[in-house]
C-alpha cells in the first residue's frame, strides 16, 4: 500500500500523461505545444473524472450530507469546468510555449482543487490523501515548468511536470477516482469572458 505521506514514487509514472508522437515537420514550438497540450488534457481528465466520481457516489447512503454534500459537488464541478476552459483556450491559440505551459499549469491547479474535494468526499481515506498529495505535486511541477525559469521551454522542468502528472493519474486510479482508459464525460466550459481569461493569465 502507498505511503500515506505520498512520498513513495508510484510505479506507473510512464503510464499516465499521454505523450503524442512527434513528426519530422514539427517546429520546436509545435513540439512543445504537443507536450503541454497532452498534460493539459490529462489534468482536465483527472478533474472531470473526480467530478464524475463524486456525482456517482453522492447519492450513497454514507454520503447523504445535505448542504455539505451539495457544496462538495459544486466545488468539484467548478474545478472541472476551469480545467476544461484551459483545454479550450489551448485549442483556440497558436503554439507559444509560455502560454501553452500556463494552460497546463491552470488545468493542473484545477485538478489539484478537484482532488482536495475528492479527499474531503472520501473522508480523507489513506488512498485519497495520497491521491491529493500527488495532484498537489503535479500542480507545483506544472507551475515550475510555466514559471519565469522555464517559460514552458525548460526540458528538465517539463520532464518533472510530465512525471508528476503521470504519478497523479496513477494515484487517482488507485483511489478509485478514475479507471485506466476511462472515457470521462466532457465537462462544459461554461461562459468564458475576456475578464475571466485575463484573470487566469490565459
Amino acid at each position: 500500500m502507498s505511503d500515506p505521506d505520498g512520498d513513495e514514487r508510484l510505479d506507473s509514472a510512464e503510464a499516465g500523461a499521454p505523450q503524442p508522437e512527434e513528426t519530422a515537420e514539427d517546429t520546436p514550438e509545435q513540439t512543445l505545444r504537443t507536450r503541454h497540450a497532452a498534460r493539459t488534457r490529462s489534468a482536465a481528465s483527472r478533474a472531470a473524472a473526480i467530478c464524475h466520481y463524486i456525482e456517482q457516489h453522492s447519492s450513497d447512503e454514507k454520503h447523504e450530507g445535505g448542504a455539505a454534500e451539495r457544496e462538495i459537488s459544486w466545488k468539484s464541478a467548478h474545478a472541472a469546468r476551469v480545467a476544461a476552459q484551459a483545454v479550450a483556450v489551448l485549442s483556440e491559440s497558436s503554439p507559444a510555449p509560455a502560454a501553452d505551459s500556463r494552460c497546463a499549469r491552470n488545468a493542473s491547479a484545477s485538478a489539484a482543487q478537484a482532488a482536495q474535494v475528492g479527499q474531503l468526499h472520501d473522508g480523507s481515506s489513506e488512498l485519497s490523501v495520497v491521491a491529493y498529495r500527488a495532484a498537489l505535486k503535479a500542480s507545483q511541477a506544472a507551475a515550475e515548468a510555466a514559471g519565469a525559469e522555464g517559460l514552458g521551454e525548460n526540458e528538465t522542468l517539463n520532464a518533472r511536470a510530465d512525471t508528476a502528472e503521470a504519478n497523479a493519474i496513477a494515484a487517482a486510479e488507485k483511489a478509485g477516482w478514475m479507471l485506466p482508459g476511462q472515457d470521462v464525460p466532457q465537462m462544459s466550459t461554461g461562459m468564458r469572458s475576456p475578464d475571466l481569461m485575463s484573470m487566469m493569465h490565459l
